[in-house]
């Protein structure tokens, strides 16, 4: 039986980044899981309290501040599972209260909600995306309009290739993708949408990908909107 499930878009934001956070609600028991909580405490525990729905967990698409600076207030709070890659919790040494490590290819199921965790490196080392039914959190692998940079602390843009042309080859193409920063495009666009609009989905060469992605002089790396 397929749960039904909604997806609340929450961006938040401080002075110099935005970024968005998810709310994935079970509508038959009201639990939720929320992804990559950040900056805004009081707008996710108020909508928690408007929607009448108990937080259960936490998935983590990285380690980079901007995406996980609530979760110990919200750990805290509702005493949450909080779920992260492997390879990223090893890499950078990410800890908090009920941490749990997964792998590629693992099959969560929480709250009724079945989540695939898919294993992008290219952002950072262990860059994890989460699937579930028909919608595709990203993080800062995938962008709606590109896709995060490649030369911070473990960026491979090999590895971002790599890493978006596995999500094209497995990938349904209505599936909508959910990324934790816009330039201005609302998330929930399908993939079939990037594949026809994202440069990043549209280079099929790695090292023109390469290229172009460490490319200099590129202004709007952080334009976020």
């Amino acid at each position: 039986m397929d749960i039904p499930y909604k997806i609340y878009q929450l961006r938040v934001g401080d002075e110099d980044i935005w970024n968005y956070t998810y709310l994935i609600v079970n509508e038959l028991n009201h639990k939720a899981i929320i992804i990559d909580p950040a900056w805004e405490l009081e707008k996710i525990t108020g909508l928690l309290k408007q929607l009448k729905v108990e937080l259960s967990a936490i998935l983590l698409t990285h380690s980079h501040y901007d995406h996980t600076n609530l979760v110990e207030a919200l750990t805290e709070l509702y005493d949450l599972k909080v779920y992260m890659s492997a390879v990223e919790i090893e890499c950078y040494e990410f800890n908090c209260k009920n941490i749990n490590s997964i792998e590629d290819l693992e099959v969560l199921s929480i709250e009724g909600i079945k989540i695939t965790c898919l294993l992008t490196p290219g952002h950072t080392e262990g860059g994890m995306c989460y699937l579930v039914k028909d919608s595709l959190f990203t993080g800062d692998t995938l962008f709606i309009e590109g896709c995060g940079i490649c030369d911070g602390d473990g960026g491979n843009p090999e590895q971002m290739y790599e890493s978006i042309q596995r999500i094209k080859q497995i990938i349904p193409l209505n599936t909508r993708i959910y990324p934790g920063h816009s330039f201005g495009k609302k998330p929930g666009l399908r993939l079939i949408d990037l594949m026809k609009e994202n440069i990043y989905c549209l280079i099929e060469n790695k090292k023109t990908f390469v290229d172009f992605r460490m490319r200099k002089n590129n202004n709007r790396k952080f334009n976020f909107k």
